[in-house]
């Protein structure tokens, strides 16, 4: 189970690593930073979560992979950005992929640290959003969770599923995947069908 929980933490880390190079190219950001996106947008979700629970330093910190991961993936987009483009809204895709892995990933590693089942669940959505904030603040625009179709909610839902899983004493590896697939499938429609929830109204006088 902890290599199977490494190895969905990792595989997060290259597609949320993606998202941010993605973006860092389309911002004109020269190869330091696309680098430097990419590792944000792949490191800072489980940086907040590390930090939270005790974890000191946080793993992406002190294991090399991380970084290793993050440089490759932002390299790969950084020189070959054209085929990355190709696919449907790569920015979003991956972004929703890293979202549903890091969400059951940093569930799992908070209830392993001891908390509840509301601190785990809410420390999963956070591990799953911190990447996508940080890399959208430092590309100087307003965060994807705060304006666009459903992007916390789909977190939360998937780290709930997880945290029914393990109430239930249900298998810990499908029981992830189920979490993923949900996450996912959630953020997914939500973009494709534009779900969303509630935007504020201001008047004008």
């Amino acid at each position: 189970m902890h290599t199977f929980l490494i190895a969905l933490d990792l595989v997060g880390t290259f597609v949320f690593a993606i998202s941010g190079a993605t973006l860092g190219v389309r911002k004109r950001m020269d190869l330091f930073g696309v680098l430097v996106l990419a590792f944000a947008a792949a490191v800072s979700g489980g940086i907040a979560r590390d930090v939270l629970i005790g974890a000191i330093p946080p793993v992406a910190l002190v294991n090399w992979h991380y970084l290793g991961v993050s440089c490759l993936a932002g390299l790969l987009v950084f020189f070959r950005y054209h085929d990355v483009e190709r696919l449907r809204n790569p920015v979003q895709v991956f972004d929703a992929v890293g979202l549903a892995l890091f969400a059951v990933t940093g569930t799992t590693k908070a209830l392993a640290a001891g908390l509840g089942p509301m601190g785990a669940v809410l420390l999963g959505m956070l591990t799953g959003i911190g990447g996508g904030m940080v890399r959208d603040i430092l590309a100087a625009r307003i965060p994807v969770v705060l304006q666009s179709e459903l992007y916390a909610v789909a977190a939360l839902a998937g780290a709930a599923l997880v945290v029914l899983g393990r109430s239930l004493h249900l298998p810990g590896a499908p029981t992830l995947l189920a979490g993923a697939l949900l996450c996912f499938g959630l953020r997914y429609l939500a973009i494709r069908r534009g779900w969303r929830l509630p935007v504020a109204q201001s008047r004008r006088n």
